[in-house]
């Protein structure tokens, strides 16, 4: 059995798209993946099955979700194995936390093309930056020294895909829970 993470977009946030995560562990279940965990309410899924590619197993769970629950719930999969590559090749990985700065990884629904990251990457300045490896993008916020635009909403806008982000702590909790 092969070891992935399923991450929800946007829910549980702002009232709206409210799953609580007994029912999407229950919902999830039903599907036949095994070990089926979740972790914080942000939607974070661990299962275990046969070895697939991330965007069958993907939209498999997107359609289950849509019948189950009525409403759509884009998800984003990653293997255990690529989920420690993510937090290996961080490229703010000498960037300490704390109250001032942020990191957040992105996971991203599909490659975007490279105009595309360009554009995305004319937005980078000295509050906020990102650098896109892979299907991930990573974000460092400096929090203290102004107002930040690079929001979801404009990511996804000038990369045309869909993207879910958490935050350094959450990745690297996930990998020390279940790999």
């Amino acid at each position: 059995m092969a070891k992935y993470i399923a991450f929800f977009r946007a829910i549980n946030v702002s009232g709206s798209r409210i799953i609580k995560m007994e029912l999407l562990r229950e919902t999830i279940s039903s599907m036949g993946f095994k070990n089926i965990a979740t972790y914080i309410q942000s939607g974070n899924l661990y299962f275990e099955t046969r070895t697939s590619k991330n965007e069958t197993l993907a939209k498999k769970i997107e359609k289950h979700l849509l019948e189950q629950l009525n409403f759509e719930v884009e998800v984003i999969v990653r293997s255990m194995e690529e989920l420690k590559k993510t937090d290996q090749q961080d490229p703010y990985q000498h960037i300490e936390v704390d109250k001032t700065v942020a990191v957040y990884t992105n996971f991203l629904s599909a490659m975007p093309e490279k105009e595309q990251i360009e554009l995305l990457y004319s937005y980078n300045n000295d509050i906020e930056e990102c650098k896109i490896i892979g299907q991930e993008l990573y974000y460092l916020c400096y929090k203290n020294k102004g107002k930040t635009k690079m929001t979801n909403k404009l990511i996804e806008s000038k990369l045309k895909v869909f993207a879910t982000s958490r935050n350094r702590n959450t990745v690297r909790k996930l990998i020390s829970l279940y790999d």
